[in-house]
């Protein structure tokens, strides 16, 4: 059965990969901007201190720009750090791109400074990187199980960003992982919860 769920997690991350990477250029631009928007709206943003939030490659829903507002908006901002020979990773905050390197797999992470560790705040907000949602919250990861270890110790709120057509109705997962408790895409916010499969999904509001 594990072997299965694999082989059906492998075979959706190949699929959603090759949708992400035929999207249009334009159409990309104008689902990011409108995720970025709700995003900039909802209460998780307005509320929260510390921001969280992976640094986006091309297929993902752009982060850069969110990361230059939330920092205008003198918000502190922290992104992550693969730990050398783990599967762990660390957060450090940054005060511009500027202190970006690219690091693992390609992926521009900040510098490893011990005065800027993330060692929890007050009202943070985590943006977890995800393929694809389904409408519980839970996610479909990239298969290297960084962000599940992050967020089994992790203790604040959570948002996913994904396109529309990347959300699954239901997604294989195991009893330990983790639902965002927010879920954005280009046509929806929707609060998740830690529903059982045979409870009706959460409402979502369109804004």
């Amino acid at each position: 059965m594990k072997n299965d769920i694999r082989q059906v997690k492998n075979d959706l991350r190949q699929r959603i990969k090759a949708e992400r990477r035929n999207m249009p250029p334009e159409f990309k631009i104008e689902c990011d901007r409108a995720i970025q928007r709700a995003f900039f709206h909802s209460t998780s943003y307005t509320r929260s201190s510390v921001i969280l939030t992976y640094v986006s490659t091309d297929i993902e829903v752009d982060t850069f720009e969110i990361i230059l507002a939330a920092l205008r908006d003198g918000k502190r901002v922290a992104c992550p750090r693969c730990v050398e020979g783990t599967r762990d990773m660390e957060f450090y905050y940054i005060d511009s791109l500027d202190d970006l390197e690219r690091r693992s797999f390609g992926v521009l992470e900040p510098e490893k400074d011990p005065s800027r560790l993330y060692q929890g705040a007050l009202h943070p907000i985590c943006i977890v990187p995800g393929l694809a949602f389904d409408r519980w919250g839970y996610r479909l990861g990239y298969g290297k199980g960084y962000y599940d270890r992050f967020l089994a110790n992790y203790r604040g709120w959570t948002v996913g960003l994904c396109y529309n057509s990347c959300v699954e109705y239901r997604l294989p997962h195991g009893r330990y992982d983790r639902a965002v408790d927010r879920l954005i895409t280009e046509k929806f916010l929707r609060r998740c919860s830690e529903s059982r499969p045979n409870c009706k999904p959460p409402r979502k509001r369109r804004y």
